[in-house]
């Protein structure tokens, strides 16, 4: 039996912006002082000539990354989601998403699994708030697998990327085999009871989930989303039909999220039952990573209770 691979989607930025470096020299990399914790430190390491550290000045950073970008370079800027996403903001907009520059933005640290960090940390907005951005593609990746397809994807495309990663080391979903593509969703499994439509660290919670609605006689097909913008609304409008009803699941706010741009894509072309799991309208609080989870309801027992009331909503 294989042994059980853990990693943090975190790490497996850092390891695949070392190798994207060495097959294209015109990536440059940039860091809010954080290049230890986000993983950036691994391609500066490699390629200390092409990394460079802003310094805690996050939005500063952004306006270097376009400045960067607008020369012909391709652009990865990392630091926390909470400061990437929040503290920079403004300068995301007018100087990488309005311009449309070749920007990718590294945001790791996301959600409640930062754990002991606390409130001021945990970002569950982040999402929502890269979603209002005109032109902006936002990715999620599950596992190590997943991360490492989706930065070299984010490299070949033209324009700003919002990449999102994660502390906790997480077990590995895909095999190397597994083909990643911006804006599109995988059918894990089959079903014909409910569609769970799971992204980033809830993906592995789904799987379990549906496993155990299987022993309970229900049948519920699973969708890894690891694209939250352009969101693959065929796929997701498919499962709308075939199942009738459909349960999201992301570590996020309920609000602007996965949940949020399914239902939008659900009710704009056929209106199903379309329940969340993911953070309540609440802040976060501090501690284990293992022991929040639950207790915030991003787990299979949330997930397996959402989707039996999901079903129970159906016409």
């Amino acid at each position: 039996m294989a042994d059980i691979v853990k990693m943090a989607t975190r790490e497996a930025y850092g390891k695949a912006l070392e190798e994207l470096g060495k097959v294209d020299d015109k990536v440059i990399v940039l860091d809010a002082d954080l290049a230890a914790a986000t993983k950036t430190g691994i391609f500066k390491k490699a390629f200390p000539d092409r990394f460079f550290d802003t310094g805690i000045a996050e939005g500063n950073m952004m306006c270097v990354a376009a400045g960067l970008a607008s020369t012909g370079l391709t652009v990865f800027a990392s630091s926390f989601a909470m400061f990437a996403a929040g503290r920079a903001f403004e300068q995301i907009r007018n100087s990488i998403g309005y311009t449309h520059l070749n920007v990718k933005i590294g945001a790791t640290h996301a959600g409640i699994s930062v754990g002991e960090d606390g409130a001021s940390h945990q970002c569950c907005e982040d999402i929502a708030l890269m979603r209002t951005i005109p032109g902006m593609v936002i990715i999620n990746p599950a596992d190590d697998i997943e991360t490492k397809k989706a930065v070299f994807a984010a490299a070949k495309y033209k324009g700003p990327v919002y990449m999102r990663f994660g502390r906790l080391a997480v077990e590995r979903v895909f095999d190397e085999d597994y083909n990643f593509e911006i804006g599109k969703g995988v059918l894990l499994r089959d079903g014909t009871d409910v569609t769970i439509i799971a992204t980033g660290l809830l993906l592995g919670e789904a799987i379990i989930a549906a496993k155990e609605l299987a022993n309970e006689g229900i049948s519920a097909q699973v969708v890894n989303m690891p694209t939250i913008k352009p969101l693959d609304k065929e796929l997701v409008i498919a499962c709308a039909k075939k199942t009738g009803a459909v349960v999201t699941a992301e570590e996020h706010s309920i609000i602007g999220g996965l949940g949020g741009a399914v239902s939008e894509a659900v009710c704009d072309a056929y209106p199903v039952p379309v329940l969340k799991v993911g953070v309540e309208d609440i802040f976060g609080k501090s501690g284990p990573a293992k022991e929040l989870l639950p207790i915030f309801g991003l787990d299979s027992k949330n997930i397996i209770n959402k989707a039996k009331a999901a079903i129970a909503l159906k016409k």
